[in-house]
């Protein structure tokens, strides 16, 4: 029997990397997949060089996520718009004398990660769905609410929308940290403030980044500088975790001040910070839903899980829950199985928690050692950074880490 209009083996909302990601994944399959997404789908982004014309908001991937985008086809569409390699990372205690350097030669890779934003790989991944034949797009699509019916061939979700309504197998989350998927289904979670803020904004520096990721720890948070790719190399992103009264301070400060202070933030690592862009301030909570999925229900990324950004692997966690999701949804088309099946989704949920918790839990960890002030405290942590670098088959194994690998 042949499917109805408005029925779909199954409907992602929100059109971030995520969901993009996800639809691009399913693409092709036989299944039929709505993707709906709140905003309105934008056209290919301007890349001139000027300082405001970068997105406030980028992604550092790992070569791990790299060999996934390239897989679904959309990273040809990145590197012909803008993306940044790094084959160094620096990585200093602000309070100390630790340090680190890690080189992508090490592992005999061409590069660690790419610097991109996040607005270029959006429109890369939805370019890239153009052309399907399987993937129904629908932006300014506000959902009223989403209600479960039963038919004859089994439950499925009613999603309400201002205009019609949509039917689906199963609804997959991918709407971000304030999901209305999440919180519409009552899915409960862990989480707390943690009390920073991230100021993030573009600048340019007096010395050229070296295609290098640079990263200072302070008792007030870290404070990171990654390459942008301009002619100059003289341009990056700055994301400047803070104490949230420190941040508040930070954002009062006019243009000239900020240079200057970022400038001694980051002890001048790259010379003085010549000019900044308009800077955006975001609080940061860490958030774990305590499951992934439900009948019929399924979160992913930033909808399951938020991340102190302080390495960088919050879209990495994101796009691998994605792989995975992929994966066990086409292994039960090919078994004939129900997408809705708690027990397929439950495939997913033990192959991707137990990795988010333990990354989450060093990142917090990493988070609670560096805002530590006593002396014996501080020793070990410089001792243990430096002892990292002396170490050549551990370090082999933090930076594979660091790519995803």
């Amino acid at each position: 029997m042949s499917q109805k209009k408005n029925e779909f083996d199954v409907a992602i909302i929100g059109a971030g990397i995520a969901g993009l990601a996800l639809a691009n994944a399913l693409d092709n399959s036989g299944l039929k997949v709505v993707l709906l997404e709140a905003g309105k789908f934008k056209g290919r982004p301007e890349t001139d060089g000027d300082i405001n014309g970068y997105d406030m908001r980028v992604s550092a991937l790992s070569l791990g996520s790299i060999q996934f985008l390239q897989n679904l086809g959309a990273w040809y569409t990145v590197e012909s718009l803008r993306s940044q390699a790094f084959d160094h990372m620096y990585v200093w205690d602000g309070e100390g004398t630790g340090k680190i350097a890690f080189s992508a030669s090490e592992v005999s890779a061409e590069a660690l990660g790419h610097i991109v934003e996040n607005r270029i790989l959006v429109h890369s991944l939805l370019d890239n769905l153009s052309m399907s034949s399987n993937v129904k797009l629908i932006d300014d699509a506000h959902i009223r609410t989403i209600q479960a019916i039963t038919e004859r061939d089994g439950s499925k979700q009613n999603i309400i929308l201002a205009q019609t309504n949509i039917i689906a197998k199963l609804v997959v989350g991918a709407d971000g940290a304030q999901s209305f998927v999440r919180k519409h289904y009552g899915f409960k979670t862990r989480e707390w403030d943690y009390g920073h803020n991230a100021i993030v904004c573009t600048v340019k520096t007096e010395k050229p980044h070296d295609n290098t990721a640079w990263q200072r720890f302070m008792q007030t948070g870290p404070i990171a500088l990654l390459p942008l790719q301009h002619e100059s190399q003289q341009y990056c992103s700055v994301v400047w975790s803070a104490e949230t009264t420190t941040a508040e301070d930070i954002m009062q400060l006019d243009n000239a001040q900020f240079c200057q202070q970022l400038t001694q933030a980051t002890e001048s690592i790259l010379g003085n910070i010549e000019q900044a862009s308009a800077r955006f301030s975001i609080p940061l909570r860490q958030r774990h839903a305590i499951n992934y999925v439900q009948h019929g229900v399924a979160l992913v990324a930033d909808a399951a899980h938020t991340i102190h950004p302080l390495a960088g692997l919050g879209i990495n966690m994101g796009l691998q829950d994605v792989r995975v999701l992929a994966e066990e949804l086409l292994r039960a088309q090919a078994n004939g199985r129900d997408l809705a099946d708690v027990c397929v989704l439950s495939r997913y949920q033990r192959r991707r928690k137990g990795e988010n918790l333990l990354v989450m839990s060093a990142m917090e960890g990493f988070k609670r050692l560096f805002e530590q002030k006593s002396l014996p405290l501080l020793w070990l942590r410089n001792k243990g950074m430096s002892g990292v670098g002396q170490f050549s088959l551990l370090k082999r194994r933090v930076i594979k880490q660091v790519m995803g690998l």
